[in-house]
């Protein structure tokens, strides 16, 4: 049996260089995994095929699932004849900005490629991960990263300094799809310091990467659904260094010194009601591979 953890991640920058001639947006962003994670077991079975069972969450377990999909690109490459049995226990909001199902596939492309020792490495997963989703080559190592292009070219950067983070997701749901199709990257007058924020990271100053803090989705998903807003005021009211959506929401995090204060802001929030979901965790930059 083989165990994986696909940690969530957020953007501590995001910004659309403009919408390529194929479809896809470049990006230029800053991501990090943070503390919260499915957890997936995979076992060997005689039978052919893929056996998927879902704990935590209502979705589907054949092929409209990555877990799945992933799984059966592996096996078909490597033409396993035996089949695989796979549990997912979710622990991360769905339909987020955290990246629950890009980091569930990039686990799946792990624990099978363990679990039949077929010697992929990391840098092989990463390109067979991309033609399943842009964000899977991330997910597949985690950390602090710079991510361009697609979301395929990870340049590793240096790890934020330690802090508390309150995470939380209102009750909808965003389709990235609706985002991305709604954002006129070539009108954007906004574009948040990507540079800048590296640099802040190098140097370690936690003010100065949360002072470049920005999402240019924001416009868009924001304009739908004005709870986002709502709880980044809230998070900076009660304390924090400063908040921001991740992704293409709806999930807002803020970022705080102490512990104390973020769990007082946390606490404050799941009393007003304004999200489904509300954490207190950290930024996790435990290498995956």
């Amino acid at each position: 049996m083989i165990r994986e953890k696909a940690y969530a991640k957020i953007n501590l920058g995001l910004d659309v260089l403009r919408r390529r001639p194929d479809g896809y947006h470049e990006v230029k962003m800053i991501m990090q995994t943070v503390d919260i994670c499915d957890e997936l077991t995979f076992e060997k079975r005689e039978e052919p095929g893929i056996e998927l069972q879902i704990e935590g969450a209502d979705l589907p377990a054949d092929e409209n699932n990555l877990v799945y999909r992933a799984a059966a690109l592996l096996l078909e490459k490597k033409q396993i004849r035996e089949g695989v049995s796979i549990t997912l226990q979710k622990k991360i909001p769905i339909a987020a900005g955290m990246a629950g199902g890009s980091a569930d596939a990039a686990a799946t492309l792990r624990g099978v490629n363990a679990l039949f020792g077929m010697g992929y490495s990391a840098e092989e997963l990463k390109e067979i991960g991309v033609t399943l989703g842009a964000d899977i080559p991330y997910c597949i190592q985690g950390g602090t990263m710079l991510s361009e292009g697609i979301g395929e070219i990870l340049t590793p950067l240096s790890e934020p300094p330690a802090c508390h983070l309150v995470i939380a997701k209102p009750d909808i749901d965003v389709s990235t799809a609706f985002v991305y199709g709604h954002l006129q990257a070539d009108k954007l007058t906004f574009h948040p310091d990507i540079d800048g924020m590296a640099a802040a990271l190098a140097a370690g100053e936690l003010r100065g990467i949360t002072d470049r803090m920005g999402n240019v989705l924001e416009t868009v998903t924001v304009k739908e659904y004005p709870v986002i807003d709502k709880l980044k005021r809230m998070m900076c009211e009660l304390g924090a260094e400063n908040a921001l959506m991740s992704g293409s929401g709806p999930t807002v995090f803020g970022i705080y010194r102490e512990k104390e204060e973020a769990e007082k802001a946390a606490a404050a929030i799941r009393a007003e009601e304004p999200a489904a979901s509300v954490f207190v965790t950290g930024f996790c930059n435990n290498k995956l591979l």
